[in-house]
């Protein structure tokens, strides 16, 4: 591997540390990068140190217990690759460069009684989710959880089993098996918060086993699907129970989605189909926001030609002002070499479209949710996890490449989100948790109904983060004279 090669460093990196690109510094070993190299690492949100001593970490390889994000450096080739570790081995791996969360579970803990609290989590089970897990049992809590076969790390579950928590996932698991293993796992801790991702588990709570919700206190929502269906539950009379929009946290949506999702979905795609398969590729992002956008920005840091297309007139202009092309669905897939939906909603590429496309052009999904590419409309399609590139055969149409089976590519084909994007993302879970232990009963207690956090939490979080960087925000001007009666008119005029 050529370490000036910013698309095959990138993806190196990316998948064998799952570690973020976005935030960190990378730090020369014997030369500087080259400009082209220079130029595309900004872009993917990467600070590039002047020299070599300019150090303010550790390399990403090195035996040591660190905070913060360390320092890159440019040469990969002898870095670990995290993917070869053994259960325990990856979650305490993950768990080294975890620090916000654990330094904000400390802080709760000292004030909030976990203890006896059962806790269901239904989330993609890989080892940044475990660590959540080990630290919500240590505080005291009855902790369980189910994930989806496509979505599990069976390193990761048998691995739990043995810690004591509660696991209802395999990776070998039908549909049917699933299904089964999620309701027992209700029946198990018949819980008193949910921790959801999709708004999957709730709803098959509130289903079919709808005694459980007497003494369930609320729900926190990881997704910008699952808002949207708790939102729509709720504008129908049909929520019965507070749900607390985590993805709606700027420490969601501008960091996981953004960084996290945009950053690892193209690295897995690269894993994929190769390091250098976005380059002078016609590539079609379907929804524009912080998830496609974060995508669209890196791959044309890789040299893809992007178009964006949005049903919202405000996120395609938005596209336009970001120097990308924006054009309507039914015209931008037929030229695109690779299409990727990053909308999260179901049938956002139809058969019609498929039947546009290009023989051999490659479908992906960024993020998202089942059928938001439309298989269930091809005939004899059968959903097969061990396929992570696969063809499809369209009715009177050209025979198309599909990755991870139509799922999110970058948590069913890769690692998924980075580890320190996580860390954000679920230290705004345990906040969402601790709002609903501080709000669920007496005059407090909440309404039925979807709430965000407050943009305090989330800047007492970014605080956190910040300075376990050995970074801080500026402090504040104490009084800047401010009266509301003053203005740019002099009294005498």
């Amino acid at each position: 591997m050529a370490d000036e090669d910013f698309a095959e460093w990138a993806m190196t990196y990316s998948q064998r540390t799952n570690r973020s690109l976005a935030g960190s510094r990378l730090r020369p070993e014997r030369e500087q990068p080259t400009a082209v190299f220079r130029n595309a690492a900004v872009q993917w949100g990467v600070t590039v140190s002047a020299d070599a001593d300019d150090d303010d970490g550790v390399d990403a390889g090195a035996d040591v217990d660190t905070e913060g994000t360390a320092s890159i450096a440019l040469g990969v080739r002898d870095v670990q690759d995290a993917r070869t570790l053994s259960g325990k081995d990856a979650i305490d791996y993950a768990e080294r460069y975890m620090p916000v969360m654990r330094t904000l579970m400390a802080e709760l803990r000292s004030g909030t009684d976990f203890n006896g609290l059962r806790i269901a989590v239904c989330l993609v089970l890989e080892p940044k989710t475990a660590v959540l897990l080990r630290q919500l049992k240590a505080a005291g809590a009855l902790v369980g959880v189910f994930a989806d076969p496509s979505e599990t790390d069976q390193r990761v579950a048998d691995q739990l089993r043995r810690e004591g928590i509660t696991v209802e996932a395999d990776a070998r698991w039908t549909a049917e098996q699933a299904q089964a293993g999620a309701l027992r796992l209700l029946d198990t801790i018949a819980p008193h918060i949910i921790i959801d991702d999709g708004a999957s588990f709730a709803r098959l709570a509130a289903a079919k086993r709808p005694a459980l919700l007497d003494g369930l206190i609320g729900v926190a929502e990881e997704t910008t699907s699952g808002v949207r269906a708790f939102q729509a539950m709720q504008d129908a009379g049909a929520l019965t129970f507070p749900v607390v929009a985590v993805n709606d946290s700027v420490l969601k949506t501008g960091f996981d989605n953004a960084h996290g999702t945009g950053e690892t979905c193209v690295t897995t795609m690269q894993q994929l189909l190769g390091a250098h398969c976005f380059r002078d590729a016609s590539v079609t992002v379907i929804g524009y926001g912080p998830v496609g956008r974060g995508f669209a920005l890196r791959v044309r840091a890789l040299g893809a030609n992007v178009t964006i297309c949005d049903t919202d007139p405000v996120a395609a202009l938005k596209a336009v002002f970001d120097g990308f092309d924006a054009r309507d669905i039914d015209e931008a897939v037929i030229d695109a070499d690779i299409a990727v939906s990053a909308t999260g909603v179901r049938h956002t590429i139809t058969v019609e479209h498929m039947r546009l496309m290009r023989e051999r052009a490659v479908l992906s999904v960024i993020g998202g949710i089942a059928n938001e590419i439309a298989l269930d409309d091809i005939p004899g399609f059968h959903h097969d996890n061990t396929q992570p590139v696969s063809a499809i055969v369209v009715p009177d149409g050209p025979t198309l490449t599909l990755l991870a089976q139509g799922d999110g590519v970058n948590y069913t084909a890769g690692g998924g989100n980075p580890i320190e994007i996580m860390d954000l993302s679920f230290a705004v879970q345990i906040s969402a948790v601790h709002h609903l232990l501080a709000h669920r009963s007496g005059q407090h207690r909440l309404p039925p109904q979807v709430h965000r956090l407050s943009a305090a939490s989330d800047r007492h979080i970014a605080a956190i983060a910040l300075r376990t960087r050995g970074l801080s925000a500026s402090h504040a001007t104490a009084d800047n004279g401010y009266d509301w009666r003053l203005t740019r008119f002099d009294d005498t005029v």
